[in-house]
């Protein structure tokens, strides 16, 4: 049996089985759909993405609003806790004399004098109260010849790891010595009766006076007030907390002009020392000291 044919412009063809046509039909329609489905999932994937981004671009934005909210928080806090006395309200109040940035140095020494000693220590550490009894009488001598000048900073690192107040009442009351022109000689002191890292004797503010009974001229009702209060506890802070943003993190930390040279090797000495100070004021003069520094 032939197939039926059509007529093409003249011409024959033959035209596709019903079964064929039906087949193709079929397919074109499934293309069209599976087409059409993957529009829709495209444009459904877009959509999604776009809510991922705007959700991102919310979150980011949350972050970012607490982020500056904490970084303020943090700001304001160590300001509250080191720019003003909590008791009093008011500024942190600077022993007289005192230099540096935000006035937390205490100098001893002419300000002139070509190299600078930079001394960071806690009046309870025990490796402070090492240094001191090694080097005190060669800094003195130093500092009375003209050769260097020294920058205290007072520290609390042992309150902070053991507890007890005896770094920050001693320190205090140094600052007090300094408002009376004698922190060196009762530094020194407060150095030669150091008790057991331990024991925060320190603590007790007429420990402190009775020291300072050992310092000619240094008990005063002045001197006296300024322990019993207080006064410049809210400065030592503020010290300990520039020590803690200093990069340093122990106590002693010695700077010679700005370097650190102790608790290296070599070990330092009172004769290394002063070869350092020597070869750091080649070619310069030591400065006129008039008297002997308290």
């Amino acid at each position: 049996m032939s197939l039926p044919r059509a007529k093409n412009g003249g011409g024959w063809r033959s035209a596709p089985p019903p079964a064929v046509a039906l087949c193709v039909s079929e397919r074109n329609r499934d293309g069209k759909r599976s087409a059409r489905e993957a529009l829709q999932e495209q444009r459904a994937r877009e959509a999604a993405r776009a809510r991922r981004k705007r959700t991102l671009v919310v979150a980011g934005g949350v972050v970012a609003v607490l982020g500056i909210a904490a970084v303020i928080g943090v700001v304001v806090s160590d300001q509250n806790d080191n720019s003003t006395d909590s008791a009093t309200g008011l500024p942190a109040a600077a022993p007289s004399g005192a230099v540096g940035k935000d006035s937390l140095v205490i100098p001893v020494g002419a300000p002139d004098a070509p190299s600078t000693l930079t001394i960071y220590e806690d009046f309870r550490c025990p490796a402070c109260d090492a240094f001191e009894k090694q080097f005190t009488p060669t800094i003195h001598s130093l500092e009375d010849s003209g050769q260097i000048r020294t920058e205290y900073h007072l520290v609390t690192l042992i309150d902070g790891n053991l507890g007890g107040s005896g770094s920050l009442n001693a320190a205090n009351a140094a600052a007090c010595a300094q408002d009376a022109g004698k922190f060196r000689a009762y530094h020194d002191v407060l150095y030669d009766n150091q008790p057991d890292e331990q024991d925060d004797k320190f603590a007790d503010k007429n420990t402190l006076l009775t020291l300072a009974e050992k310092v000619p001229g240094l008990k005063t009702p002045t001197f006296t007030a300024c322990v019993n209060n207080g006064t410049h506890n809210t400065w030592v802070k503020k010290s300990n907390t520039a020590f803690g943003n200093s990069g340093f993190d122990a106590t002693p930390t010695i700077l010679l002009n700005g370097k650190s040279i102790y608790g290296q090797n070599p070990a330092l000495t009172p004769d290394s020392l002063k070869q350092m100070v020597s070869a750091a004021n080649k070619g310069k003069q030591p400065a006129k000291v008039t008297a002997t520094p308290s």
